[in-house]
C-alpha cells in the first residue's frame, strides 16, 4: 500500500503527498471576497508541505453563506483575489481546491468568537434561509423556507456557475459540500427532508439534488480536474442517514464524475450523539472505499504522523485531511516527514531549519 508521502494522481492532477488541509472557515471575507488573511492562512500550508489545500466552505449564492463573513464565488469580482492565492500555492509545489457550499437552514450565523445564534439583517445577516422542508435546526435558528422547484433549479445553476469561476480562479479541485447539515446534506437525510415530491421520500429522490449538482458541475468543470464530494457518513441520530446510505450514494456519484468521497459525519441535528475520539471517522472512509470501490479521504482527530501514515498504508483511505492540528502547526507535514523518515523538499527560505 502507498504511504503518507507517496504521490497520488487523480485525473491529471498529481499530489506530492497524501496530506490534505481540510476546509476551515475563517469568517474574515468582506462581501465574499478573499483578502490578505486568506493568502497568509492558505499560503502557509503550502510552504508547510501539504499536498492539497482545500479552501473554506465558499458560498455559491450570498444567502448560502454560513456567516456573512464567508468566502463566495457567486460573482466574477470574487475571482481576482482567489487567483492571487492559487498562484502563490502553485509556486510552492502544492495543489489547491475549493469547497463549494450552500449553508441552507444553518446560514447567517455569528462568527464563533462572537457567540452563537443567527445574525439579524440589521447586522448584515438575512431573514430567509432555505431547506428542503420547513424544519428548524434548533430553537435559536429561524424556520427555513422550503425550496420550490424553481429555487432548486437556481441552486443547481449556482453550483455550476461557481465551479466555472473556480476554474478561472486557478483551483485544481472542486469539492461539493454535502455534509454537516448544510443544504445538500439536509436533502439527503430523512430527518430533515420531509418532502413527498420528486426531491424527497425515497432514497433515490433524496439523493437527486446532489446527483444533479454533481452532473451540472461536471459539465463546466474541466475533465482533467478532479471533483470531490464531502459527505456526513452518518447523522449520529436515530432514523437518520447511515453509513450504508453513504456507500450506496458513493456508488451512484462515481459514474457522474466524482473522483473521491471525503468522509466526515454529523452536523445535521442538534440532538446528535457523537463518540469523539482519535480517528473516530476513519472507519467510514475505510468502508466506503472498500464497499463502493472509490477513493476516499479520512478526517477527524488525525493528529500524529504515525497515525496518518497507518491510515494510508493499511488502505483505510487514500488521503488524510487535517484541520485543527494544522492550525496549531502549519508545518506539520514537514515535521511528519522527518518523523517518518521521508525525504521531502523544504522551501529554500526554511532549509537552514531542516532537522539533520
Amino acid at each position: 500500500m502507498p504511504a503518507l508521502f507517496d504521490a497520488m494522481t487523480l485525473r491529471d492532477l498529481t499530489l506530492r503527498n497524501r496530506i490534505v488541509v481540510s476546509p476551515m472557515c475563517q469568517y474574515s471575507a468582506v462581501h465574499g471576497v478573499a483578502n490578505d488573511w486568506h493568502l497568509v492562512h492558505l499560503g502557509g500550508f503550502a510552504t508547510g508541505g501539504a499536498g492539497l489545500i482545500l479552501a473554506e466552505a465558499t458560498a455559491v449564492v450570498p444567502e448560502g453563506r454560513i456567516s456573512p463573513w464567508d468566502l463566495g464565488l457567486w460573482d466574477d469580482e470574487q475571482i481576482p483575489a482567489l487567483q492571487r492565492i492559487t498562484s502563490f500555492v502553485h509556486a510552492q509545489g502544492a495543489a489547491i481546491g475549493v469547497q463549494l457550499a450552500h449553508a441552507g437552514r444553518k446560514a447567517s450565523t455569528r462568527r464563533p468568537w462572537e457567540g452563537t445564534g443567527t445574525v439579524p439583517p440589521a447586522e448584515g445577516g438575512w431573514r430567509e434561509v432555505m431547506a428542503p422542508s420547513a424544519v428548524r435546526y434548533s430553537d435559536s435558528y429561524p424556520e427555513p423556507t422550503a425550496l420550490d422547484d424553481a429555487g432548486i433549479a437556481r441552486v443547481i445553476t449556482a453550483f455550476a456557475d461557481a465551479a466555472h469561476r473556480a476554474d478561472v480562479a486557478g483551483f485544481d479541485v472542486v469539492e461539493v459540500h454535502a455534509a454537516h447539515g448544510y443544504l445538500l446534506h439536509s436533502f439527503l437525510s430523512p430527518l430533515t427532508n420531509h418532502r413527498t415530491d420528486a426531491w424527497g421520500g425515497s432514497f433515490e429522490h433524496r439523493v437527486r439534488l446532489l446527483e444533479d449538482v454533481t452532473r451540472a458541475i461536471r459539465v463546466v468543470w474541466p475533465a482533467h480536474k478532479p471533483l470531490f464530494v464531502r459527505v456526513s457518513a452518518t447523522d449520529w441520530a436515530e432514523g437518520g442517514w447511515e453509513v450504508g446510505d453513504t456507500v450506496a450514494l458513493a456508488a451512484r456519484l462515481v459514474p457522474l464524475g466524482a473522483d473521491l468521497i471525503d468522509c466526515s459525519s454529523g452536523g445535521l441535528v442538534s440532538h446528535q450523539r457523537i463518540p469523539v475520539g482519535p480517528g473516530y471517522q476513519v472507519p467510514f472512509a475505510e468502508r466506503v472505499r472498500r464497499d463502493a470501490g472509490v477513493p476516499t479521504g479520512a478526517v477527524g482527530l488525525i493528529t500524529e504522523p504515525a497515525q496518518a501514515d497507518a491510515i494510508v498504508r493499511e488502505g483505510q483511505a487514500d488521503l488524510v485531511l487535517l484541520a485543527r492540528e494544522l492550525l496549531r502547526d502549519p508545518r506539520w507535514p514537514l515535521r511528519a516527514a522527518h518523523a517518518l523518515g521521508a525525504s521531502v523538499a523544504w522551501p529554500p527560505q526554511y532549509e537552514r531549519a531542516k532537522p539533520r
